[in-house]
């Protein structure tokens, strides 16, 4: 167990500190349905990171080798997702915005005054487990997992839940705060949001072409 924890940390990490969902809180944190829509995004990217991760690991991990070791095509499968993560860290850094202007924001952003509970754990949904960036690094969680550990449902299990809840702290941050400290928060939340719009392409390259490099590494290890 372990193991798989620490070989899929990393990945962990690097949903944790994708900008747009945790901008994507402080909107609604911000907004008249604050608590409940907040809460609802949470649990709903929690859920839906904690599905993927899970389901991945268990059915990479029910093909294992002969001698109970990793089985081949996961190493072929941590290549192709690194190449994939490395593609992807170069797309972003070469739409990094120039200077020092805010891109505009996507266009959903616009409509979460507008939100729901509902609305918003579709959100979570879709930002934790739908959108290309994260689901890339969520499924490549799961298959590091079962490389670690592979055939060990328990270990599995655990280790997806600890995946989700270090993927999910990045999210239950802000939400943190503004229970903390009210309508003191804002002016930080605000601060956060505007750093994060900002610097989203570049720090989502850097970040992706750390993790392409691990699990290029991990691929070519296995095989």
């Amino acid at each position: 167990m372990g193991a798989a924890i620490g070989q899929s940390l990393p990945l962990a990490v690097g949903v944790l500190v994708s900008p747009l969902p945790i901008v994507a809180v402080v909107l609604m944190l911000v907004s008249e349905r604050a608590r409940s829509n907040a809460l609802a995004f949470v649990a709903g990217w929690f859920l839906a990171v904690l599905a993927v991760v899970g389901v991945v690991a268990l059915v990479a991990g029910s093909a294992v080798s002969d001698d109970d070791g990793p089985a081949a095509w996961t190493g072929w499968l941590k290549l192709v997702l690194g190449v994939l993560l490395l593609l992807l860290a170069v797309r972003q850094w070469r739409a990094r915005p120039r200077g020092a202007t805010e891109p505009p924001p996507p266009r959903w952003m616009a409509a979460i005054d507008r939100f729901t509970p509902p609305r918003s754990a579709g959100l979570g949904v879709l930002l934790g487990a739908v959108n290309p960036k994260n689901l890339l690094l969520v499924v490549s969680g799961g298959t590091a997992i079962a490389a670690a550990d592979p055939g060990d449902t328990g270990a599995t299990a655990l280790a997806a839940l600890v995946f989700a809840l270090v993927a999910s702290a990045g999210v239950v941050a802000p939400v943190v705060l503004y229970f903390a400290t009210g309508d003191r928060a804002a002016g930080v939340l605000d601060e956060l949001r505007s750093w994060m719009v900002r610097n989203n392409a570049a720090i989502m390259a850097v970040l992706l072409l750390v993790l392409a490099t691990k699990m290029l590494g991990d691929g070519i290890s296995v095989l």
